[in-house]
């Protein structure tokens, strides 16, 4: 199988830096920008998708909509373990506020949050998700529009990456990353888009291949 996996559009609680979690924003101003950039790119990479998967939230459900009109997709499916993190009680509280208020957050990924879960269990549903596609799929290429904890999530799982030092790092609203699987194993990475943090901080140089053995 190999998967594109694309961030929504840009919202204004991002732009506020609001905690949103599962909660819901509207489009930023600007949100059209960046997933026409994402649109062309798609189209110059010359995948031939099967069909586009999202998550339930509203935020991934519409940019998912947008890429299956313009690249005359008909099949698109919606699934809750592709979700956010869930950030219950701290949801809608300015990120400044919970960095100083909350010891642990974005640095402990095994930190329960009130109400809601943990980043090692967002990441642990949505790469069972994603590695019971693989199998069930292994010939298609498929679009996947999630959100940034999960494709921080995804890249450090399937990269062997130590997920604590990861949980920072940018993810752009432009970012296309390209796995390719054998199986339920990825076996090769790369980005088309913009470049996430994983390249500009030097964690990564794509393209990135799995070594034999």
């Amino acid at each position: 199988m190999r998967a594109l996996v694309v961030r929504h559009y840009k919202t204004q609680g991002n732009v506020s830096r609001e905690i949103i979690g599962w909660g819901e924003s509207p489009p930023a101003k600007d949100w059209k920008s960046d997933v026409t950039f994402v649109l062309r790119a798609l189209r110059k990479s010359g995948a031939d998708f099967e069909g586009v998967y999202t998550s339930e939230l509203e935020r991934a459900r519409n940019t998912g909509a947008f890429y299956a009109r313009g690249l005359k997709l008909e099949r698109i499916r919606h699934d809750a373990a592709l979700n956010e993190i869930n950030y219950g009680d701290i949801s809608r509280k300015n990120k400044r506020w919970v960095e100083k208020h909350l010891p642990g957050h974005k640095t402990d990924p095994d930190l329960v949050y009130s109400g809601g879960e943990s980043f090692r269990q967002m990441q642990r549903r949505s790469t069972q998700f994603i590695e019971s596609l693989a199998m069930r799929q292994e010939a298609d290429t498929l679009l996947l529009v999630v959100h940034a904890g999960i494709i921080r999530g995804l890249v450090s799982y399937f990269l062997g990456l130590d997920y604590a030092k990861q949980l920072k790092r940018r993810i752009t609203h432009r970012y296309i990353g390209d796995f390719r699987f054998e199986g339920s194993q990825c076996v090769a990475y790369d980005e088309l888009g913009t470049r996430s943090g994983f390249v500009t901080d030097g964690v990564i140089s794509p393209p990135w291949h799995r070594q034999p053995g």
